[in-house]
């Protein structure tokens, strides 16, 4: 797997915000990435230090559609902390 194809985008939500002020960015990767290949990926695209990958699988929820029940898809997040000192700009400030 190619190192641009792990990280698919990092996770916006308010739970992850906070964590980012702590050094822990939260990334949708894909579903066959491991620990190894999100922290190269990372450091790479980024150009910091990582510390501490953890990884987790989001089962999909059982959605409705109309009438019929929808399931959404099963996705892999992972949690990387940065060594101390670094920080990942996701939004750009002008």
């Amino acid at each position: 797997m190619r190192l641009f194809e792990v990280i698919r985008r990092p996770i916006v939500t308010e739970k992850s915000t906070n964590l980012a002020e702590g050094g822990k960015y939260v990334f949708d990767v894909a579903t066959d990435a491991n620990k190894a290949q999100v922290k190269e990926a990372v450091q790479v695209a980024f150009g910091v230090g990582v510390t501490q990958v953890n990884v987790m699988r989001v089962r999909g929820k059982m959605k409705r559609f109309g009438r019929k029940p929808t399931a959404q898809r099963s996705w892999k997040k992972a949690v990387v902390t940065l060594k101390e000192g670094d920080t990942i700009d996701l939004f750009e400030s002008t």
